[in-house]
């Protein structure tokens, strides 16, 4: 009974491995390497007409039509009005400023790693409120993408942006474009 058992034993031992030897001399094939994956950040293309209504706009448009109660009977010597000119800053069109903005935007945006590992693309659109110097006063998600991984990395961008010195507006809807290409 023992040498049967030791037998069957020595069989099923040079058996095992047999096959582990012809196993490990057969190639196998290796997987495909994934195609590396291309990434792009872009500007959203600017909008035709501005997102928010300038009302200040108009209000000076009526001020300014507007007969004043005494009207001046001499002119303001040409230094005086000369100056006056110079010193006013040229308004900058609001299709201009919302450009400028999401270059600066753009500057600051990065797409984070864990979206990129997922696959996640979207877009978010932020209400910026600035203060009266320019500096970015105010962050908030008018419209969030669906992921808050995005949603948070592009108010973490319009935080760092700072300021936008020289807008004439006190807030913006900004897209945040993030496209894997």
């Amino acid at each position: 009974m023992h040498a049967r058992l030791a037998y069957t034993l020595a069989l099923s031992v040079s058996l095992h491995a047999a096959i582990l030897l012809a196993g490990s001399t057969v190639e196998r094939e290796a997987p495909p390497a994934p195609a590396p994956l291309e990434i792009r950040l872009r500007l959203p293309p600017a909008p035709a007409e501005a997102l928010l209504k300038n009302t200040l706009a108009a209000d000076e448009r009526r001020a300014r039509d507007r007969p004043t109660p005494v009207e001046r009977s001499e002119p303001l010597p040409k230094t005086q009005s000369a100056l006056q000119k110079s010193t006013q800053p040229a308004p900058a069109s609001p299709a201009r400023e919302l450009r400028a903005a999401q270059k600066k935007l753009a500057q600051h945006q990065y797409y984070p790693p864990e979206a990129i590992a997922a696959g996640i693309e979207g877009e978010v659109h932020l209400l910026i409120s600035l203060a009266a110097d320019g500096s970015v006063d105010n962050v908030e998600i008018a419209a969030g993408s669906g992921h808050p991984v995005l949603d948070k990395a592009a108010v973490r961008a319009a935080w760092a942006m700072g300021s936008l010195p020289g807008a004439s507006r006190r807030e913006l809807i900004l897209p945040v474009v993030f496209s894997l290409r």
